[in-house]
């Protein structure tokens, strides 16, 4: 039933002194800190409130001191729970070491349960129910001031509600006043409104163009054919450079410079100066006349001349001639 409820439950911001309010009204005691109640007999007393008859108090030890006399009395809760089909699970370990925080934590959860019962306390004596617990007796003794107390407690907590809840009636009127005011229509502000509007779309489209450009750039940028050309990494040095500095620029012009001046040092073949071409181009063309020239000579004489000058070349011993 409200064994479910969660850590972020309202329950669990229930403070201590509320709770301690809670407890000391309800059964009548005198608890200044949250850690007293970590002997175990305090939680079988609560669900003995809400549930009349089914804890056995007779078992239950108001005087424990020691870690093994609270797990008895924590083993009393369990059996109850077991009974009621409580699915809670009691850290037995943590509450005998009287932790603040734990027993805070587990008290916040005995008032949710408490408070989801029937609404709470009907009808119940807690000093003549105690009476039957071991130490029950030494613990009623401070009752007459811890009630008295705890009356004016809680009747000073009831002043102060409803002198809050006097101020929220009021703050709720002034509210629902205000609101009832019909509101002033302003056409100039309206009007100024939309067109701030329609800038802002119109940049928003023209931020989205120049981003996709850019994307796709970038892609462009990431092939593995041209990822490791010096343009390209001239390109990303000025995609992914952070600030807004002008050398960035400079920086991207000079590794491209960089590169061409390498490739020009670089280079086993050198340039022929244009002087030296056109003084070669005039002696290519004589030698090519000169070809002609031979070459028609050679044409026109007669074959009687032909063999003459093959003889001359044969006598001559050229090696050019076989046998």
């Amino acid at each position: 039933m409200s064994s479910n409820i969660g850590m972020m439950g309202s329950a669990y911001f229930v403070g201590r002194s509320e709770i301690l309010c809670w407890i000391n009204s309800t059964l009548q005691l005198n608890l200044s800190k949250v850690e007293e109640a970590c002997s175990g007999a305090v939680h079988c007393q609560l669900m003995d409130s809400v549930h009349p008859g089914m804890v056995p108090m007779h078992k239950v030890n108001f005087d424990a001191k020691n870690e093994y006399e609270m797990i008895q009395n924590y083993k009393v809760l369990q059996d109850v729970f077991n009974k009621l089909k409580i699915t809670k699970h009691i850290e037995v370990s943590k509450l005998v070491k009287g932790r603040p925080l734990d027993n805070l934590e587990f008290i916040q959860w005995m008032k949710r349960y408490c408070d989801s019962v029937n609404g709470g306390l009907v009808n119940y004596n807690p000093l003549e129910r105690r009476e039957a617990c071991k130490g029950g007796k030494e613990a009623s003794k401070k009752c007459p001031q811890s009630q008295a107390s705890s009356k004016g407690s809680t009747a000073a907590h009831k002043v102060q509600s409803s002198h809050n809840a006097r101020r929220n009636d009021l703050s709720s009127s002034n509210q629902s006043v205000k609101a009832s005011k019909p509101s002033c229509p302003v056409p100039a502000y309206d009007a100024q409104i939309t067109e701030l509007k329609l800038s802002v779309d119109s940049l928003e489209k023209e931020r989205d163009f120049y981003f996709a450009k850019l994307r796709d750039i970038e892609i462009l940028c990431q092939s593995p054919g041209i990822e490791n050309l010096p343009v390209v990494a001239a390109m990303k040095r000025i995609l992914y450079s952070t600030d807004d500095d002008a050398s960035v620029l400079a920086e991207a012009q000079a590794m491209v410079s960089l590169h061409q001046k390498e490739a020009e040092y670089l280079s086993p073949i050198a340039e022929v100066s244009t002087e030296e071409k056109e003084n070669s181009d005039p002696q290519k063309r004589k030698n090519i006349v000169n070809l002609g020239v031979d070459a028609v000579g050679i044409s026109t004489l007669s074959p009687r001349q032909r063999l003459s000058d093959a003889t001359d070349v044969r006598c001559s011993g050229s090696p050019l001639m076989t046998y």
